[in-house]
């Protein structure tokens, strides 16, 4: 039994450190920081004539619907016109996304028929760059006015290799429940990104909005299906900062529905196993103790050993229940009893176009570890490049 119990209060520390743990302790820490070293403080934004030039890279598969309006939203931006270099990788595209394109003359497209998916097209577009500094962005994201102002002030810092912007899913209409589980995520995760730079680094940068010192790139195979994690990740690994900009952001709808929601998460959950193995020599925290604390905290737990240690909480809990162990562990299986019914009537709502935010956060708790599961049945059979399937966005 005192096996048993070891092992139910071990899962139980590594779900509450994984989901909150680790937030408040990177709170706490970042405290300390500031204490110790000040608040930082970031540099002034460069004036036009002390601007460096950009590239900005849109790697594009089959987005004829949305490339007028990715256009117009780039027309926008606040950089000097003749810095900034616009960049359309269509590696693959068989719809109308290049004739569209070449309806603007200033767009450099970068084609070949053959469709290898997004890392690919990336090494394609990457491998003509030639200016200091490439933004990335996806077609069907757009980007706040000052966001590229606000890079390249972070790249003042010559520790900084990667800069992340900020991801922000927005919802067509209240009802449609994926966008504001999906958003409600990336709320906590801005902020922990936010967090993890201030204490070192973040920990990765989304495609959505991202940038790279171009000299900096290393080709990637070909098959990487978290392709703006692992580039990221690699320069972390050389030495370098990834900072990041709540300033600069994306705004993009989420997916139509659960089921395409499901889609992304099992990609990511896949990626994160690929590259988990792919990075482990970050996790060496003789090597960099802090990059291997961050990494581990908040990538490598979430994507491995959490999942598989809330789903092992229910038998552990049954067992000790039905042994008489104690008080303490019956109340923690109506605990856990009480989740799971709240989940399912989360679930149930949605269903119904209604919505009750406490019980579709349960849901979409669940549902984001399950699809871990998903991820992890994904990478095994899965035989192909980097090319994935798109989830509809609504």
């Amino acid at each position: 039994m005192t096996t048993l119990k070891v092992l139910f209060w071990m899962c139980i520390f590594l779900v509450f450190y994984t989901y909150l743990g680790y937030g408040v302790l990177l709170w706490l820490l970042v405290k300390i920081k500031r204490i110790v070293r000040g608040r930082p403080t970031l540099p002034d934004l460069p004036a036009d004539d002390a601007l460096p030039d950009v590239t900005f890279l849109v790697c594009a598969f089959n987005e004829q619907d949305v490339v007028d309006q990715k256009i117009e939203n780039t027309r926008l931006l606040d950089y000097p016109r003749e810095k900034l270099h616009l960049m359309w990788v269509t590696d693959g595209s068989t719809d109308d996304t290049n004739q569209r394109l070449a309806q603007y003359p200033d767009v450099q497209v970068v084609f070949t028929p053959e469709r290898r998916g997004k890392t690919a097209a990336l090494n394609h577009g990457l491998s003509l760059v030639t200016t200091p500094i490439t933004v990335m962005t996806d077609a069907n994201t757009m980007v706040n006015a000052e966001a590229i102002r606000h890079i390249v002030r972070c790249f003042q810092d010559p520790k900084v290799a990667c800069v992340a912007g900020e991801k922000r899913v927005i919802a067509r209409h209240e009802s449609q429940t994926a966008a504001q589980g999906e958003g409600l995520y990336w709320r906590y995760e801005s902020t922990l990104k936010k967090l993890d730079s201030e204490l070192y680094s973040a920990m990765g940068a989304a495609g959505e909005l991202n940038a790279i010192r171009t000299a900096l790139y290393q080709p990637m195979p070909e098959n990487a299906l978290l392709d703006d994690y692992v580039m990221s990740m690699r320069m972390v690994d050389a030495g370098y900062r990834i900072a990041y900009t709540p300033v600069a952001y994306a705004m993009e709808y989420g997916s139509a529905d659960l089921a395409e929601e499901s889609k992304r998460k099992r990609r990511i959950a896949a990626g994160g196993l690929q590259s988990t193995w792919w990075l482990r020599a970050m996790l060496n925290p003789f090597r960099r103790f802090v990059v291997a604390f961050q990494l581990l905290s908040h990538r490598v737990l979430r994507w491995t050993v959490t999942p598989c240690a809330l789903m092992a909480l229910i038998p552990l809990n049954v067992l000790l229940v039905f042994m008489n162990a104690g008080t303490v562990y019956t109340v923690c299986w109506l605990l856990q009893l009480l989740f799971y019914v709240a989940a399912f009537l989360g679930w149930w709502l949605s269903q119904h176009g209604r919505k009750n935010k406490l019980l579709y956060v349960a849901y979409y708790f669940l549902f984001m570890n399950f699809n871990v599961f998903r991820g992890m049945h994904y990478l095994r059979t899965h035989q192909g490049g980097g090319a994935w399937e798109k989830a509809r966005r609504a």
